[in-house]
């Protein structure tokens, strides 16, 4: 963890020349990440304004599917994907995209109704739909950053993947806890800044990631298909998790 210049373990060097396929296959992977935030925010919005949706989500059972079933299908996947076939990935990334979509209309709902809710640390939380344009910007901005520097950096990242899922793991649990034990606002707050750096770490290294295993699979169209959705999927919940705390950071009038 405390040598981050070495270079990656059977990818030559980190310093690779940009060549057409490179540009191609993370030009998919950004395509599809894309697509997958369109969509998510045409449902967002569809559940958002329009009645019988938002009962559906938000008035039956549905909604524990739509709270959980990311992480579920996450957790899942470690276990019964373990070598993912296309379709297998591409079935398990758009499921994840409509279920956040879904998930994302709490948004839109405080938006349209000019409420003021109070998030689990107790924190007051007024959302416009001028907000969450600003959280938007603010989060591509950033993200488009974060990924530019994961692309040229010649420091080696790879290391940092054990570091971000371990401290991951850590923010969930201490995040559940918080909303079911402690409700503290301050410890809210210092969990948003924390997950917010590790979302940075996941996009830097997630797109150098990308990058060096284009060289180690190129040429297997199945491989690379693969890890096209797996790295928009990657990138897609970095993004949406940065959206949402910035969106709070913004909207809190604590």
């Amino acid at each position: 963890m405390n040598d981050f210049s070495r270079t990656y373990s059977g990818a030559g060097t980190l310093d690779m020349s940009v060549d057409a396929g490179l540009r191609k296959f993370m030009l998919g992977v950004y395509n599809k990440m894309g697509l997958g935030l369109l969509l998510s925010a045409a449902i967002a919005y569809a559940v958002g304004t329009y009645p019988p949706l938002t009962q559906l989500v938000f008035g039956t059972p549905l909604l524990f599917v739509v709270q959980w079933g990311p992480l579920a299908l996450l957790f899942g996947s470690m276990f019964f994907m373990r070598n993912p076939s296309p379709a297998g990935s591409a079935i398990l990334y758009w499921a994840i995209v409509v279920l956040i979509g879904a998930s994302l209309s709490f948004w839109v709902i405080i938006a349209s109704q000019n409420q003021v809710v109070q998030s689990v640390g107790g924190r007051s939380l007024a959302i416009d739909f001028g907000t969450i344009a600003q959280a938007f910007v603010i989060t591509a901005g950033s993200f488009m950053a974060l990924s530019v520097f994961g692309y040229t950096t010649k420091r080696n990242l790879m290391p940092l993947q054990n570091f971000l899922f371990m401290a991951m793991f850590g923010a969930i649990a201490l995040g559940l806890m918080n909303a079911f034990f402690f409700q503290s606002g301050m410890l809210e707050l210092l969990l948003q800044f924390g997950v917010l750096l590790l979302m940075a770490g996941v996009v830097a290294w997630q797109t150098q990631t990308l990058k060096v295993t284009y060289y180690q699979i190129a040429g297997d169209q199945r491989s690379m298909a693969v890890m096209t959705n797996m790295g928009a999927l990657n990138l897609y919940i970095a993004f949406v998790n940065m959206f949402q705390i910035i969106l709070s950071l913004l909207g809190s009038r604590e």
